[in-house]
């Protein structure tokens, strides 16, 4: 075993540990900060991958954006950590064994040597095309993806604000 693929899988390691903490644990605080560990831990693997750009992206919008939002969302929420507030619900049992069912495809997939993906472009390549991409082809989506956090953002200072008018 190389020192490339222990690093993979302790990385792969802490992800998935981060991963299951984040659907396991009972504090929806402690979720959020898994959360952040699970996407340092997927960036790091980006970096394995020579996908430095991907990991900064991972970075930027995962790190930065998205969980920064759930922590605003999870605080301006009083409700959310009241003590009959169910943590399990009743679809726990069925994504169980959804999950099941795609882990067993996937060790079939792993065991019958199928190829799922395509081979991956020279590391050179990758960062220039995936920019073309998202500046052409892709600009539309990215942008609405822009204008929904921009929303969801507005709309958090909307309720904080009719919160402290309550208050």
């Amino acid at each position: 075993m190389t020192v490339t693929q222990a690093v993979f899988f302790l990385l792969a390691a802490f992800t998935l540990g981060a991963a299951l903490l984040v659907v396991l644990a009972t504090n929806i605080v402690h979720c959020a900060i898994a959360l952040v560990f699970t996407f340092f831990g997927v960036a790091a693997l980006y970096v394995l991958l020579d996908a430095e750009f991907l990991a900064a992206v991972q970075v930027l919008l995962y790190v930065g954006g998205i969980t920064i939002l759930l922590l605003f969302a999870i605080m301006l929420t009083s409700r959310i950590s009241a003590r009959g507030v169910k943590i399990m619900n009743e679809q726990a049992g069925i994504s169980a064994l959804v999950v099941f069912a795609i882990l067993a495809l996937m060790v079939f997939a792993n065991l019958k040597g199928l190829v799922l993906a395509a081979a991956p472009l020279p590391a050179s390549y990758a960062t220039a095309s995936l920019g073309r991409l998202l500046l052409t082809t892709y600009v539309l989506p990215f942008e609405v993806v822009s204008i929904l956090l921009l929303a969801a953002m507005v709309g958090a200072i909307i309720l904080a604000k009719r919160e402290r008018e309550k208050d």
